[in-house]
């Protein structure tokens, strides 16, 4: 439990994207803390009601952290488990990678002054300190880099529409040449996949998994707020970055909050709903964030 002088309010958010499923999911209670990003296999193969594998993937995940029972790291382990287990249950062929269900996950644990941490794929956890600098806990490079890379250069021309010469962004041949762009990138989005566990972690039922999980201990001297976050709340960029910088996100937060962020991001993304101007893999992805102020 925290020290009785600290107080804190927590906020979340979980709000679906583009999809029809939202793959995302969250966990807040007592002094555990987690949002889980669900990826679906790329056979697309649905299950009971529609549900996906990356949602099932991240319910179970977050199945096992809510028990806050075991240390953070074997917590972790076990939630990766426990996708094994329901993807055999469901009939996957777990021989082929491209059919695993797939979670990122960040996930706190709030002690007296100090936090435990545990972080998969591309969940973040930030500490925003009271003098508004922040610190990552997680540096880590974006495994989708090459593939938003390739997204820009087969679409650049139509990020131009607006010249003249060039159909409108709502034309049906801006959105034909989209499709063609989409279709040459299933390549590139099945090469990355296949990296999983081997190049970049998530929780996917592997063993190798344990390998790239992160973990840690954070004083909380000095921490006004921690920002959890999936990638759905990342500000659109013209340009990939290997390596994100999260300063707009960090002053978007402090000047906004958590609500006025996300509108700021949802409103942005709406502007270019066939994502030309700001390469992503859809218009809108899902959001599960949370926000935790120290007094």
């Amino acid at each position: 439990m925290l020290k009785p002088r600290v107080n804190i309010k927590v906020q979340t958010i979980l709000e679906k994207g583009t999809a029809p499923v939202n793959e995302d999911c969250l966990v807040a209670g007592d002094n555990i803390f987690g949002v889980f990003d669900g990826a679906t296999s790329l056979d697309k193969r649905t299950f009971g009601g529609g549900r996906t594998g990356g949602l099932l993937a991240a319910e179970a995940a977050m199945s096992v952290f809510r028990y806050n029972h075991f240390p953070l790291c074997e917590l972790a382990d076990q939630a990766n488990n426990e996708i094994m287990k329901q993807m055999v249950m469901h009939g996957v062929d777990i021989s082929r990678k491209e059919n695993l269900w797939s979670t990122s996950a960040a996930v706190v644990r709030i002690k007296q002054n100090h936090l435990e941490w545990v972080q998969a794929g591309d969940a973040m956890i930030l500490v925003i300190y009271n003098d508004g600098s922040y610190k990552a806990l997680v540096e880590r490079e974006n495994h989708d880099y090459k593939t938003l890379c390739l997204w820009r250069e087969l679409t650049r021309d139509q990020s131009e529409s607006g010249k003249p010469g060039w159909p409108r962004v709502d034309s049906w041949e801006t959105r034909a040449r989209v499709s063609l762009a989409r279709e040459k990138l299933a390549g590139q989005i099945r090469s990355v996949r296949s990296q999983m566990n081997v190049s970049y972690g998530v929780l996917s039922g592997e063993k190798a998994a344990q390998a790239f999980l992160n973990h840690g201990t954070q004083n909380l001297e000095e921490v006004r707020h921690i920002l959890l976050f999936t990638d759905g709340l990342t500000i659109p960029s013209a340009i990939p970055d290997r390596k994100t910088d999260y300063t707009a996100l960090v002053n978007g937060f402090l000047f906004l909050g958590l609500t006025g962020l996300k509108k700021t991001i949802r409103q942005m993304e709406k502007t270019d709903p066939l994502c030309l101007s700001f390469p992503r893999f859809k218009c809108h992805d899902d959001i599960a964030c949370i926000s935790i102020s120290i007094d």
